[in-house]
């Protein structure tokens, strides 16, 4: 069985990769990437891999069995079509089975809504489109509050709009994992997973980076306009405001959702305390 992930030179889709060639040969995975000399520290074959080249993907998708699509990073209107090109590129080229990278969020009402909206077309496209599927529904990724902890420092506080809600949170490594069985194990077809460990609200996870970098942060909640346009000076309209309706969905509980990582992945989520705790030793 051949095995191809698109966005392979991404954060999450190199996490896929890694995953899989843990549980298939090195030679059946095949990284797909719009740029793929950026792919090549994976050490599989490379092909190119543009959502935006429907021919190119068709002739990428050759000899694949089942395919790894990973959501879009694009505006939500240019997302729906872009997918649409690699589910009918893989129709075209033989494949049987696609597993879509989805994302948890409030489907209305918040500025994050717009892509909760295109992921849910993308997932309609998906079932309708006559192959084997599964799709996964991802948590909100841990990583960037580990990688924003120089600014915590500085801050001393964190703020956001979550308030007292919870998030499910989850991390590209978990993901792989799960994605990798999903590809890989027929008993998944025909399942959508919301994927993610223990829901945390933004004190515990402030308790947790307090322990882990000994420091001595507090949370102090912002109103969804402040922290919207804190966002918007730091990352500019688009990614400021896709941030801050992040943040308004779990104020919401919209991110506090029964978790399917078990069925998945064939095992519990990694524990918000084990995760923590690799981030010390390895520090």
């Amino acid at each position: 069985m051949k095995i191809a992930v698109t966005a392979a030179s991404g954060q999450l889709g190199s996490e896929i990769v890694k995953a899989l060639i843990d549980v298939i040969p090195k030679e059946n995975v095949i990284a797909l990437a719009r740029t793929p000399e950026r792919a090549k520290e994976l050490g599989v074959e490379i092909r190119p891999g543009d959502y935006e080249e429907p021919e190119e993907l068709e002739q990428s998708l050759q000899g694949i069995d089942s395919l790894l699509l990973v959501s879009g990073m694009d505006a939500p209107d240019k997302r729906i079509g872009q997918h649409r090109n690699v589910i009918n590129a893989a129709k075209k080229a033989g494949v049987k089975k696609i597993v879509y990278t989805s994302v948890q969020g409030a489907e209305e009402g918040t500025a994050f809504s717009p892509i909760i909206q295109s992921n849910r077309q993308t997932e309609q496209d998906v079932r309708e489109s006559g192959l084997n599927w599964v799709i996964g529904r991802n948590g909100i990724y841990i990583e960037p509050d580990i990688e924003y902890i120089e600014n915590y420092k500085k801050a001393g506080v964190i703020n956001n709009c979550a308030g007292e809600g919870k998030c499910g949170y989850t991390s590209r490594g978990e993901l792989g994992y799960a994605y990798a069985r999903m590809l890989t194990e027929d008993k998944h077809n025909g399942q959508t997973y919301n994927l993610h460990g223990e829901a945390l609200t933004q004190t515990q996870l402030t308790e947790y980076l307090n322990a882990t970098y000994h420091t001595h942060l507090t949370y102090v909640p912002l109103s969804f306009e402040d922290y919207q346009a804190e966002r918007i000076a730091e990352l500019g309209e688009f990614l400021g405001t896709v941030i801050a309706g992040i943040y308004q969905g779990i104020s919401e509980g919209k991110v506090d959702n029964p978790s399917h990582f078990l069925n998945a992945a064939g095992r519990e989520h990694q524990t918000w305390g084990d995760y923590f705790a690799d981030i010390e030793t390895e520090g």
